[in-house]
């Protein structure tokens, strides 16, 4: 829900041009990464032991790599957006 409600807000943020919206995008951003960085890690954990073969458990590393780094990835940009220079 909250990945949802900030993509709505970056979208109502395209047409008002707020500054004051953009910095509260990049800190809810930020919080909202974290906690899907921490929830995707625990399915990671969860499904690796719930894999019966070692196939099912290399599909599984695989998706959870990709999930994981999407999340790193997202942090990272609203991070950037947050403490760089607009300079």
């Amino acid at each position: 829900m909250g990945l949802i409600g900030l993509i709505v807000a970056m979208i109502v943020n395209i047409f008002l041009q707020s500054s004051a919206l953009d910095w509260a995008i990049s800190v809810i951003g930020v919080l909202v990464f974290t906690g899907l960085t921490a929830y995707d890690t625990q399915v990671i954990r969860r499904s690796y032991d719930e894999t019966a073969t070692s196939e099912m458990a290399t599909r599984s590393a695989v998706f959870g790599a990709v999930r994981l780094y999407l999340d790193f990835l997202n942090l990272f940009l609203f991070l950037l957006q947050l403490f760089g220079s607009r300079e």
